[in-house]
């Protein structure tokens, strides 16, 4: 589980004060805005605080979307569009595209980009769960269930959210099907998902790129290796030793990706695969491992070194883990079609003047995590 160490950065946005100078005709509708500013800044702050959890999480994205639904959900016994989705501009960055933001004046873009944003904060939770020492029984299932909380989550925007919005995803943005839907199967199988970003443009994904081919050769190298092994039990050196074979080609691709996985620029976080204790210590194990084959085959077998390498079997007995279905929280209690109704749009435009200035987008300064190192010490 060490091996999950690139993860895109955060999205940022701007602040947003929910201040609608005369539209909010009543006390309870200024609460309303009121604890929309607040809890979107407590779950802004819980992305980067190093001691949030699943659970914390999931109180700060329910305490925000129970209220902004009273934006999006019809409140007035109608079908129509609510009334005040597209009161409120958003701006929001993307995770491939630096950080220029992009912007919609409506709240479902609100909701889909911080969702999206919760779904890749339970991917580093996961990461960071999966690079301590020792990873214990229940952490091992905390850092699954996350990584299928966040799958869950991409998918029901994919599916639900995102067709609702008025302005269609711009190429390379995030919430673009190519996009979204590499994270979905990253979330899913990390060595299953780099197809889906062949046809994204390189300046915006080649690291990403780069991670989940080394990734992948790292795999196979480790498929190959294990083969030999079980090969050799079985007495059939000649093919153990060919398999071996594949293993250190494998592995030395996968050596030169992470080279340029460390040379190649992009977002995300940039780690040394290559100098990491997972992956020497897996170098050394095909290393061992083709010497004893070759070994035995010159005292024991004489076995012929077949020209191809065996073949693996592929064909999985078990699919990919199923997305944690993601569900809104109820619609908050303090919106009512009473309250609602005090909401007045006509009342909004002779303030204009007193508006405050935008804030532009800041980046997210998120805590340098780096997974801690294994020291390969076993005690008995």
């Amino acid at each position: 589980m060490a091996h999950w160490f690139h993860r895109n950065p955060l999205k940022a946005t701007a602040p947003v004060s929910f201040n609608f100078y005369g539209v909010a005709g009543s006390p309870a509708a200024n609460k309303i805005c009121n604890d929309l500013r607040t809890t979107r800044a407590r779950l802004l702050e819980m992305f980067t605080d190093i001691t949030c959890n699943p659970e914390i999480m999931k109180n700060a994205t329910d305490a925000y979307f129970s209220l902004l639904q009273g934006f999006i959900m019809p409140l007035d016994g109608t079908t129509q569009e609510n009334k005040m989705r597209f009161i409120q501009n958003f701006k929001w960055t993307d995770t491939l595209q630096g950080n220029t933001p992009s912007a919609q004046q409506d709240a479902v873009f609100e909701l889909i980009s911080m969702a999206f944003n919760v779904a890749i904060w339970y991917t580093k939770f996961a990461s960071r769960m999966a690079g301590k020492e020792n990873v214990s029984e229940t952490e091992a299932k905390d850092v699954h269930r996350s990584l299928k909380v966040a799958a869950g989550i991409f998918k029901n925007l994919k599916d639900v959210h995102i067709p609702r919005l008025i302005t269609p995803a711009e190429k390379g943005r995030d919430l673009e099907p190519r996009v979204i839907d590499a994270y979905i199967i990253q979330c899913q199988a990390e060595a299953q998902e780099d197809h889906t970003l062949n046809t994204l443009e390189p300046e915006c994904s080649s690291k990403w790129r780069k991670y989940l081919q080394l990734k992948q050769l790292f795999y196979m190298a480790y498929a190959y290796c294990y083969h030999g092994q079980t090969l050799l039990a079985s007495d059939k050196c000649g093919e153990a030793i060919r398999s071996l074979q594949e293993a250190e080609k494998c592995y030395s691709r996968a050596e030169s990706l992470c080279k340029e996985y460390r040379q190649t620029k992009g977002p995300g976080t940039t780690a040394k695969p290559s100098e990491q204790l997972f992956f020497l210590k897996l170098g050394g194990l095909i290393k061992m491992t083709l010497e004893k084959c070759q070994r035995e085959n010159g005292f024991i077998y004489f076995h012929k070194v077949p020209a191809e390498p065996p073949q693996l079997d592929m064909k999985a007995s078990y699919g990919l883990a199923e997305p944690v279905p993601f569900e809104l929280p109820p619609l908050s209690e303090q919106c009512t079609p009473e309250v609602y109704a005090t909401f007045d749009l006509t009342k909004g435009a002779k303030n204009d003047k007193a508006k405050p200035k935008e804030e532009e987008v800041k980046p997210v300064k998120e805590p340098d995590l780096k997974p801690q190192k294994d020291t390969g010490c076993i005690l008995s």
